[in-house]
């Protein structure tokens, strides 16, 4: 007995090292843990030596970091304490595989230009998708994998190139899988629908840490959820999108800029522009927005509209003759190559758009027509805000259209994505610049709020809508994901089936906490 007792001491004095020290191995635990005084030093010498050659790990003191962390909007900034970049595909699994041995909330990050406020929340493990660029058309030219770093202008430039094109954002810097995983409007969407009813192949990697393949007949329903939820389920490290030949090589635009008397009239000949409930199949792209140009006017926004065409400047200027018919301050047109419409409409990498680390305050709804009245008092609450808080810059209200023809003619139960058939995206975003009090940022918060009520208020008899891309994370879940009880149920099962913990919950969650 006495042997056996020194026995027992002997091996718990072995065990003391390892769990003081460095990672117990799995087979000793019978839970996950946190790691105390867990560093970036330690976790480059345990999980260092398990990834890839070229992939990094670093913390805040690197110079690198701060590039890397970098988001769109800081108006919430998550709690990053240490980076990895993989270098391959496979070493997002390993990654996940040691934060779940060791109690560390990861959150993978392509481009972040998440529009939402609920990555606040995240403190631990950034994993950062910037090496994983690769694109890889296939031999029958119908498809092409890319993986979980792509983003949209390097997409449309590569295609391009080779004669094809494919469902992009519109934006040029965002990630091709951020705005995927929850629909993916674009400029094809007349032609071919959204990003996510292109998909055909997923490579996921689970909150368990499992690597698999998601598709229409392998874990079908999962499929089904990450078409338009799936930033709750897991990391898409690679994916199969459908390609399609390049039919027109030159699209045209034509940009105005008018003051506010005219806005009944143009959102009159906006309401008249849809067949069937959706733009013209070629008129790819409708976007306007109330800004203020102090060169056109010192208290009043003025509204700008921007349009892409997929085809001859004749074809497009017909579509928009009613437009062309009301007198503006300025306009300009012109043809152009498919890559190069981003320039042309102010969404390239080059434009301000683009730019990080603003603290945008921003709201968002869903409309299915324009309320003529609506709109006008909407501009008028606007102008309200401008004149009274010029401290806070860069406000605007913004509605954007695509002819949404192929996307609203799959079945809405056909995938997560619930709001096939709402036509026009609005956004309001104004900056809070560094410094300003907290008052202000109180300002912006309900500026941004009243807009978002004018919005839907305008279309009293439709239960408010909000894109999950475009969405900040305040809105009701059935907003985002959609009012059928069944959608919402079976988005949940999926959620208990696939991420019983919840590690998938810094993205517009599905289960809030």
């Amino acid at each position: 007995m006495r042997y056996l007792f020194e026995v027992c001491v002997l091996g718990l004095m072995l065990l003391q090292p390892l769990v003081s020290g460095s990672t117990v191995p799995r087979y000793f635990q019978t839970a996950p843990f946190t790691r105390r005084g867990l560093s970036v030093n330690k976790v480059e010498q345990e999980l260092g030596p398990l990834l890839s050659k070229g992939s990094a790990i670093f913390g805040p003191e690197d110079a690198r970091f701060a590039n890397t962390t970098e988001r769109s909007s800081t108006h919430v900034i998550p709690k990053i304490e240490i980076v990895v970049v993989p270098a391959t595909e496979s070493d997002v699994s390993v990654i996940v595989e040691y934060c779940n041995d060791n109690s560390i909330d990861f959150f993978a990050v392509n481009r972040a230009h998440a529009r939402t406020y609920t990555p606040g929340t995240f403190k631990g493990l950034m994993i950062s998708m910037e090496q994983l660029l690769k694109i890889e058309m296939q031999p029958d030219r119908k498809s092409a994998w890319f993986q979980g770093g792509t983003y949209d202008g390097q997409v449309m430039n590569y295609l391009w190139e080779r004669g094809y094109v494919t469902t992009t954002g519109s934006c040029d810097c965002v990630g091709m899988m951020g705005p995927g995983l929850g629909g993916g409007h674009g400029r094809h969407e007349g032609l071919y629908g959204l990003i996510s009813d292109n998909l055909i192949n997923l490579n996921v990697v689970l909150a368990n840490s499992t690597a698999i393949r998601v598709n229409a007949t392998s874990h079908a329903e999962l499929f089904w959820g990450m078409q338009g939820a799936g930033h709750n389920f897991g990391i898409v490290t690679n994916f199969e999108l459908k390609i399609y030949p390049r039919e027109v090589d030159r699209w045209h635009y034509h940009n105005y800029i008018w003051t506010g008397d005219k806005l009944e009239r143009l959102f009159e000949a906006a309401n008249n522009l849809p067949k069937n409930g959706s733009l013209p199949v070629n008129l790819a792209l409708s976007f306007n927005s109330f800004v203020l140009n102090k060169t056109i006017s010192e208290n009043e926004a003025v509204i700008t509209w921007t349009f892409a065409y997929r085809g001859s400047a004749e074809e497009a200027e017909e579509v928009l003759a009613p437009f062309n018919k009301i007198e503006a301050v300025s306009d300009e047109m012109g043809d152009v190559p498919y890559p190069e419409i981003s320039i042309a409409q102010g969404t390239d990498i080059g434009n301000a758009i683009c730019e990080g680390n603003h603290t945008w305050i921003m709201s968002t709804a869903g409309l299915k027509v324009y309320n003529v009245t609506a709109m006008r008092r909407i501009y008028e609450k606007h102008n309200e805000y401008l004149n009274k808080y010029p401290e806070l810059l860069g406000a605007y209200v913004g509605h954007d259209s695509y002819s949404n023809a192929a996307s609203r003619k799959i079945k809405p139960e056909a995938s997560a994505f619930p709001f096939r058939d709402y036509n026009y995206l609005t956004s309001f975003g104004v900056e809070v610049p560094p410094g300003l009090n907290a008052s202000l940022t109180a300002v912006a918060t309900q500026w941004a709020n009243d807009i978002r009520d004018l919005w839907n208020q305008g279309q009293p008899s439709v239960k408010p809508s909000n894109y999950v891309n475009y969405a900040t994370g305040f809105e009701s879940l059935p907003s985002i994901y959609g009012y059928e009880q069944w959608r919402v149920k079976k988005l949940v099962d999926l959620k208990h089936k696939y991420d019983p913990q919840n590690k998938f919950r810094f993205y517009n969650p599905i289960i809030r906490q």
